[in-house]
């Protein structure tokens, strides 16, 4: 049984750039890091490069058509097959250089993704652990001191001489537009036998989600990916902005936000040696304490802090050494920790389930259901880069030879995907919580950070003998980073001409709380404590309201197209009686309406008949 084309009605979109929800999945790769000098040569610059940009549609057909003659070729790659994809995205000072210096977020964005995207990852680098050795005073890219980037040009090819090309034509346009290339990133597949490994020597890239809407369902059980056990699917409201999402938290974008996502681009160095070294130095710790057997490895414990073997054999399945021979290595996705709490095989410091705790995450001595984890996922499309660490490989392949990962990530919500797992996640020594133990300091449990990506950090390691700490340094170093929009073709092609649209999208389903607030400029949508929904205006004079008093009341956009005030029993006690509308959206505008707007027409379907 097979999904029907409507069922993945994803696939076939113009409108989303291509290595959102497709990906490139192409061998070379580069990212050049743009600023714009001239308002109106920048403009044009943009609508000659739109006809370039791939789509969703291209490159879905193309990876598949490609996948399957790989198929029935053995496995080998189809030589005569051969692409180059274009994307482009924008930090915040680009959209406002392209728009002649208006503010491209109306009102006043409370704390969230559209605040995080407005302030960049230079400002908010202290939530994502780039302090120290990581601020952004030493970056190459986006950095507070530096050249301001406006826009990232994302060019990937299967041929290093495609590539090239498609680089000299872009190079070319740039400088007849005065658009400066202030930093070029490459990036490309590790050779054989690291091909598909970063530099520390794992398969990357094992637990990518899967899209409802763009990914084929198991007819036999429709959360999880046609042919890849253990792959869940995500709706794609959690990538695609304005598609539908796992959670009901308020998030509000602007329009020209919708079809796109937010991209989060960084450069993270790896001291490959200097990871090793402390692998081994610390196994001899824990041979020492006892902790762990004296025939352990550095293997071993390299694979208990990743999780993984470096095949990408998870521990889980094969806990003493690695399977290379393993003929369903298509389900090393397939994993459960439920009966792993503790961490004993699988550590709960360990990188996979600080990035992805699955179905084992017992928190504050709770299991969390898996199906709450939607939210947090990303979706990543990152690359090593430099040369391979061999120290017999000659130049560029020694220890200070510049190599790491090109860490690329899309989602919809900056907060709640990316700086939650960084923050919450993979840098705090507490995560999962409930396992400290401040009254007897030698039955602290407390996990610690990510040996792996995190910064330095004492972490526990449970073995049959009880919990032994041992500490690891920090060997990925943040070299760069951005927050932009990938914008849909519609926004694009707006863009080119020096507009956008600036009315705020609350989508289906979102429950607003007492004090949640949508900040137009001239209209305030707020959710009041007192159990009102109203629209305030500018001087913060109320002039509408569902009259609705009730403490707990709480306002629901629902997916039906229905805007909803229920009371704190869940009754309904207020509606706009527009339900049967899917797919509808919650505009507060700035004009000072505030409507809700059905796909079916242009027209609004009901409206607070408060604009100015």
């Amino acid at each position: 049984m097979k999904s029907s084309a409507a069922a993945l009605k994803l696939r076939e979109s113009r409108e989303i750039q291509g290595d959102v929800l497709a990906g490139f999945r192409k061998d070379q790769m580069t990212l050049l890091f743009l600023k714009f000098q001239d308002e109106a040569k920048a403009r044009r610059w943009l609508k000659g490069l739109i006809p370039q940009i791939s789509t969703t549609r291209q490159v879905a057909a193309f990876n598949k058509s490609f996948s399957d003659a790989r198929r029935h070729s053995g496995g080998d790659d189809p030589g005569a097959m051969n692409a180059t994809w274009i994307n482009v995205s924008f930090t915040h000072p680009g959209l406002k250089f392209l728009t002649g210096g208006k503010e491209p977020i109306p009102g006043n964005p409370a704390p969230g993704t559209t605040r995080a995207f407005k302030e960049g990852a230079a400002y908010r680098a202290g939530i994502n652990g780039d302090t120290g050795d990581n601020s952004p005073e030493d970056w190459l890219f986006g950095n507070s001191v530096g050249e301001e980037v406006h826009a990232v040009l994302t060019v990937a090819a299967d041929r290093p001489q495609d590539l090239r090309a498609a680089l000299t034509n872009q190079r070319e346009d740039a400088v007849r537009n005065k658009v400066l290339i202030i930093f070029q990133q490459d990036a490309a597949t590790l050779p054989v036998p690291r091909r598909g490994h970063e530099h520390f020597g794992f398969k990357d890239g094992v637990s990518e989600p899967a899209v409802r809407g763009f990914d084929e369902a198991d007819p036999a059980d429709p959360d999880y990916e046609h042919g890849k056990p253990g792959t869940r699917i995500i709706p794609a409201g959690e990538f695609v902005i304005g598609e539908e999402r796992a959670s009901e938290h308020l998030s509000a974008v602007p329009e020209w936000a919708l079809n796109g996502s937010f991209q989060v681009v960084r450069r993270l160095a790896q001291d490959v040696p200097g990871w090793w070294a402390q692998v081994r130095e610390q196994l001899e710790v824990l041979k020492e304490r006892k902790a762990v057997d004296r025939g352990a490895t550095a293997e071993w414990l390299a694979a208990r802090m990743v999780g993984r073997w470096r095949s990408g054999t998870p521990v889980a399945k094969c806990p003493d050494a690695e399977n290379f021979s393993d003929p369903d290595a298509a389900t090393d996705n397939d994993l459960s920790f439920k009966d792993d709490p503790d961490g004993l095989l699988t550590p709960l410091f360990s990188h996979i389930r600080k990035c992805n705790p699955r179905d084992g995450l017992v928190d504050g001595g709770e299991l969390v259901d898996e199906k709450f984890m939607a939210r947090r996922r990303m979706i990543r499309r990152g690359a090593p880069y430099g040369q391979p660490f061999d120290p017999a490989g000659g130049q560029g392949c020694g220890p200070d030879s510049p190599r790491g990962l090109l860490f690329i990530s899309y989602q919809a919500d900056l907060v709640t995907q990316f700086e939650f797992c960084q923050q919450a996640w993979v840098n705090d020594p507490d995560f999962p919580h409930g396992r400290g133990n401040p009254d007897d300091p030698d039955g602290d449990r407390t996990p610690g950070r990510d040996p792996m990506i995190g910064l330095e950090s004492e972490i526990a390691f449970e073995g049959e003998s009880g919990t032994t700490k041992v500490t690891f340094g920090q060997f990925v170093r943040t070299e760069g980073g951005v927050y932009t929009i990938v914008p849909s073709m519609t926004t694009l092609k707006r863009l080119s001409g020096g507009r956008l649209p600036d009315n705020l999208v609350v989508c289906a389903p979102t429950v607003f709380k007492a004090g949640d607030t949508v900040d137009s400029g001239q209209a305030r949508l707020v959710m009041e404590k007192d159990g009102n929904l109203v629209v305030r205006g500018r001087g913060g004079k109320v002039r509408w309201s569902t009259n609705t008093p009730g403490k707990g009341n709480q306002a629901v956009f629902q997916r039906d197209g229905n805007l909803v005030v229920k009371d704190k029993k869940g009754k309904t006690v207020w509606q706009s009686d527009t339900a049967g509308r899917k797919g509808a959206r919650l505009v507060v505008q700035t004009d000072g309406n505030v409507a809700i707007y059905s796909n079916s027409n242009g027209k609004p379907v009901w409206h607070t008949d408060t604009a100015v």
